[in-house]
């Protein structure tokens, strides 16, 4: 099913995989160590690439814009290399980057932060370019979604929401932080499904990432809101969002909240997000890039930064990851038609 899969991760042993529904939503960590370099290669020669840039194809303060802004920077403190520009190109869930991304053939010095939500932001929008055109670099982490409500929000508990929900979906708006089809429209979509909603029924407001839902959440134009772990560690922590589920197999470490199948809801979902670069590049091109992140992947900085954001490691590179860009796009084409969207 999982063919270039090797290693279970734990935590998802014993996950029942019965649906499409389900199949997306197990959490399946694959990890797969650096291949070795040859003796005597520096860091100099292996991963320098001047005037490298990382496009962030939605808004600054989303999944996107974090994991690019992190990554660049432990490549500087990690000496790996130097100046990264990180930049936001957003639009139509991420596809106004990735078509650009493709416009840019044979450049090997601009790379795209990207994941689930733009695989389905290309179904969705219909877009002509796919991620199919782009060369693969790495799947870097994966991460659970979590359902927040703002400080004053009436919603003390998921079971609040959840009856309050079933009552008048319509009248719920759920926001979140991606395109139709994208990991944060999935998850409540699969969530409204296990509780007995007719996912046609919710009222899903797209945001272009995190940073633009976050101002919803805490002014109530949204009756709850789903998003990466990692977007809103920070307004957890003070207070400001009260966190009421995590969407994935098992809790997580540090916050104060049961997973949807602990609340009686019969579901989960993760998330994950990687690295592409243009088509057209040489191997050298190529393989530079994905040193660059194995040497990422390896580093101090890096392993400090998962533990800060709640990140799990999902390390996965070039053909490999290009297979499992193939499965999600067909998992997410067969999960919208299963939902009926």
């Amino acid at each position: 099913m999982w063919a270039t899969s090797h290693h279970f991760h734990r935590k998802a042993a014993h996950v029942r995989l019965r649906t499409p529904l389900a199949v997306l939503g197990a959490a399946l960590l694959v990890f797969v160590g650096p291949p070795l370099l040859s003796e005597g290669e520096s860091s100099d020669s292996g991963t320098r690439i001047p005037g490298l840039r990382i496009m962030v194809p939605n808004t600054p303060g989303g999944g996107y814009d974090i994991t690019a802004r992190t990554a660049a920077k432990n490549a500087e403190d990690a000496d790996l290399t130097s100046d990264i520009e990180v930049f936001n190109l957003p639009g139509a869930g991420g596809t106004v980057g990735l078509a650009q991304l493709v416009n840019e053939r044979g450049n090997g010095k601009l790379a795209m932060s990207m994941g689930l939500g733009v695989v389905g932001a290309v179904h969705t929008n219909k877009a002509p370019k796919t991620l199919a055109d782009t060369t693969p670099i790495a799947r870097l982490t994966e991460e659970q979604d979590i359902v927040v409500v703002s400080k004053d929000s009436p919603y003390k508990s998921i079971q609040d929401l959840v009856t309050a929900w079933k009552k008048n979906p319509g009248k719920l708006p759920v926001g979140g932080g991606s395109s139709p089809g994208g990991p944060d429209h999935l998850a409540p979509m699969l969530m409204a499904q296990a509780a007995g909603i007719a996912p046609k029924t919710v009222n899903y407001i797209p945001f272009d990432g995190g940073g633009e839902l976050l101002a919803s959440i805490l002014g109530n134009k949204v009756a709850f809101g789903v998003s990466g772990v990692g977007e809103y560690l920070d307004q957890i922590k003070a207070g400001e969002l009260r966190l009421l589920a995590v969407t994935g197999p098992e809790r997580v470490p540090g916050l104060d909240a049961p997973t949807l199948r602990e609340a009686g809801i019969d579901t989960e979902f993760t998330n994950w997000r990687g690295i592409v670069a243009p088509p057209g590049l040489t191997d050298a091109e190529r393989d530079k890039l994905v040193t660059l992140v194995e040497k990422l992947h390896a580093s101090p900085q890096w392993k400090e930064s998962l533990k800060k954001h709640g990140w799990n490691d999902a390390f996965l590179t070039g053909e490999k990851f290009g297979d499992f860009l193939d499965e999600q796009d067909k998992r997410v084409d067969s999960v919208l038609k299963e939902l009926g969207l």
